[in-house]
């Protein structure tokens, strides 16, 4: 992917020093470093780097550096669980909201998501020209479902429903149509094309263990998303749908709680990347009922649940690529960071901060731009108390280790001297 989307730069360049600065992909530690930034980028790190004579200082005071936090699955229009509902609100309530719902989870270090439904090219936009404060958004625009498909929000009894442009999900179906959804997307300069592989919790209509499109339906999606030098994400659950998705060419599975040994050889064999988003199957559990999740899908929840984690160690164990991703709904947002704290029981802590950084960057065609701590790389970066390379709690809990927020060189928020 060569067009990152942007996000406001600092007007003025920035200089952090006596800093510790993390090589996640090492594992390592670098002390009394100074970190130059400028023009959105990082400029220059070292011990006695050239400093613009115009340039902000602040003080790590010794701390961690680490590159900004990428989450690869929200929904940040995602104002409350009952997401089918919300498709017939006004859409300058839905962005208001949504806005809100951004510049939390960029003073919480997330500095970049990709948003796997429901925002567009105006929500990317808004926050790369500072209109909103918030990461800065790869988006998919809708995500599409066949008819009763985990993006088909009508209840049982409703035969037609209006095409909103709050809705996350777009339904098609048969080969032509398929193709046609794609490229609308893509027409909107979608960074990639999201579909509905399995069942899914929070639609009504559907079975989690369903399958979903037919191959010569999802074989469309993945020729015009390849064509648009784009990839397919993959909504799925079961093994039987994440192993038929990536046999037909899906980049990365969503989700993914019940996959099985030959779904980790696939995830290989086709350097395919596995994003789970386990933290919002604990607050469905604890929370959905309260945020607006239909009776229907609160049933649902079990069922993947307790599957999670054991999928995400087999995963881990077996090589695959893991991502970050939370996948948190309305009310639920706050508990972002929780998603560290959960994989840090089965993964090592410098593994689970990789999933947030440079293998998300990865998945995001960004490699060597986000995700990393080096000249060129954009300028987004956390300064945190502790050290998240040895205890994934760290990032769990922001409000204590925290201290600072940059996002393409600008100060978004700091207690540092």
């Amino acid at each position: 992917m060569t067009d990152l989307p942007a996000a406001a730069p600092g007007s003025t360049p920035l200089v952090i020093r006596d800093a510790t600065v993390a090589d996640v992909a090492a594992g390592s530690l670098t002390e009394n470093q100074t970190l130059v930034l400028a023009e959105g980028l990082i400029q220059d790190i070292g011990s006695a780097p050239d400093l613009p004579s115009d340039a902000r200082e602040v003080s790590a005071g010794g701390r961690i550096v680490i590159p900004g936090l990428i989450d690869a699955h929200v929904h940040v229009l995602a104002g409350t669980a009952d997401l089918f509902r919300q498709a017939e609100e006004s859409p300058f309530y839905v962005g208001a909201r949504g806005s809100q719902i951004m510049r939390s989870m960029l003073r919480r270090g997330f500095t970049t998501v990709r948003d796997v439904g429901g925002a567009d090219h105006g929500v990317s936009r808004a926050v790369a020209e500072g209109l909103w404060e918030g990461p800065r958004v790869v988006f998919g625009g809708r995500a599409l479902s066949p008819t009763g498909g985990h993006g088909d929000g009508r209840a049982p009894s409703r035969f037609a429903s209006d095409d909103t442009c709050c809705d996350i999900g777009l339904v098609c179906d048969g080969e032509s149509e398929v193709r046609r959804a794609a490229r609308h997307q893509l027409r909107t300069g979608a960074h990639h094309v999201k579909i509905m592989l399995s069942g899914g919790v929070a639609s009504p209509t559907d079975r989690v263990d369903s399958l979903q499109f037919s191959d010569s339906e999802i074989t469309a999606v993945v020729e015009e998303a390849e064509a648009a030098n784009r990839y397919v994400a993959g909504h799925a659950y079961t093994a039987r749908a994440v192993n038929r998705g990536l046999r037909l060419g899906v980049r990365s599975i969503e989700h993914g709680n019940l996959i099985d040994d030959d779904s980790v050889e696939l995830f290989r064999a086709h350097s395919a990347f596995l994003v789970p988003t386990l933290v919002t199957y604990d607050r469905l559990k604890a929370e959905g009922a309260a945020a607006g999740l239909p009776p229907a899908s609160q049933e649902k929840v079990d069922v993947v649940l307790e599957a999670g984690l054991r999928a995400l160690e087999r995963a881990w164990r077996g090589g695959v690529d893991v991502v970050f991703g939370t996948d948190l709904l309305g009310a639920m947002h706050p508990h972002q960071c929780a998603e560290f704290r959960i994989r840090g029981e089965v993964m090592p802590a410098r593994d689970v901060l990789l999933s947030a950084t440079e293998t998300a960057a990865r998945l995001l065609g960004a490699e060597g731009r986000l995700g990393v701590l080096a000249p060129g790389a954009a300028a987004d970066l956390l300064v945190v108390d502790g050290d998240p390379l040895q205890d994934p709690g760290v990032l769990a809990d922001p409000d204590r280790h925290l201290r600072a927020v940059v996002q393409a060189g600008r100060l978004v928020t700091s207690s540092l001297p």
